[in-house]
């Protein structure tokens, strides 16, 4: 009788190929254009576009993440955190993952292209682009690599407004401007946490270079500061009620006092708290400026 190879030797190579799409970040990336193609419905139901933008975003995401190891998987075995990743373990070859995510990428610019509408897919590719050409290359280089890729991971949201209106207006420049300035004291307590993996594979990230905290804790006050009254803009444009600019506010206001409080008192612990509390207070904050959308 023919064998057949171990269903669990089979069930691991597809885990790997999964696991090199950074599932949690793509649903992050799902999420905010879920987000935002609610936002800018006037009566949103799950319908095929609706499907399509999500669908197309998540590959695109996904074809991202996996070029993104592809081209630091040396970089990646010098880190702690990543050296247990597929590409550095030697689980998926270097081959294998070039053409993975080389196909996700065309499929989902594909899918946005001709079930969704061009602009959105010029988007998605704009993202890819800056993504894996620009941030990943700055990220060897300069501390402002940070500012640029914050700018990739602002498009989603975008993108699920430009999937409803075709069009780019106050509406999706406010979910870029939100997005845009959440990430800078999320990823700079990430690389507070994890500065020393990111001196070994020789990454100048600003906690880094920075190594007394001083720049890093004027930035997470700045862009967490600056946050809270752009969060109050949806209101003032007529897009939200007065529910959502007080919730924003209140929420706005604690993340900003963790913020202060990781700057007063920079620990890894307080860090890592800073963290926890930017992904609790993004998706709250978007889920309550959807559900209280003016039509």
């Amino acid at each position: 009788a023919p064998k057949f190879p171990e269903s669990t030797g089979m069930k691991k190579h597809v885990h790997d190929y999964v696991e090199l799409t950074k599932p949690r970040l793509t649903s992050l990336v799902i999420f905010t254009t879920w987000l935002g193609y609610a936002f800018a419905s006037q009566d949103f139901h799950v319908g095929a576009r609706f499907l399509h933008a999500i669908g197309g975003s998540w590959l695109l995401a996904s074809g991202a993440a996996v070029l993104n190891e592809y081209l630091e998987r040396d970089l990646d075995a010098l880190m702690k955190r990543t050296q247990v990743r597929p590409l550095p373990q030697g689980r998926v070859t270097p081959q294998g993952a070039l053409v993975f995510g080389a196909l996700l990428s065309v499929l989902g610019t594909a899918q946005l292209a001709f079930f969704v509408n061009p602009l959105t897919a010029l988007l998605g590719m704009a993202s890819l682009g800056s993504y894996l050409w620009i941030y990943t290359p700055l990220k060897k280089r300069t501390s402002l690599c940070t500012l640029v890729g914050a700018i990739p991971g602002a498009l989603p949201p975008v993108m699920g407004w430009t999937a409803v209106r075709n069009q780019i207006d106050a509406g999706a420049i406010v979910l870029f401007a939100i997005l845009f300035l959440w990430q800078l004291p999320h990823f700079l307590a990430i690389a507070w946490m994890y500065r020393e993996d990111y001196a070994r594979a020789g990454f100048p990230m600003l906690p880094v270079v920075d190594p007394e905290g001083i720049s890093t804790a004027r930035m997470i006050m700045l862009y967490s500061a600056v946050l809270v009254p752009v969060t109050l803009i949806p209101t003032t444009l007529g897009l939200t009620g007065l529910s959502y600019f007080y919730a924003a506010l209140v929420m706005g206001t604690v993340f900003f006092a963790f913020g202060v409080w990781t700057a007063a008192y920079r620990t890894a612990a307080n860090a890592r708290r800073l963290l926890l509390a930017s992904v609790m207070y993004l998706p709250s904050l978007l889920t309550w400026m959807a559900c209280n959308r003016i039509a």
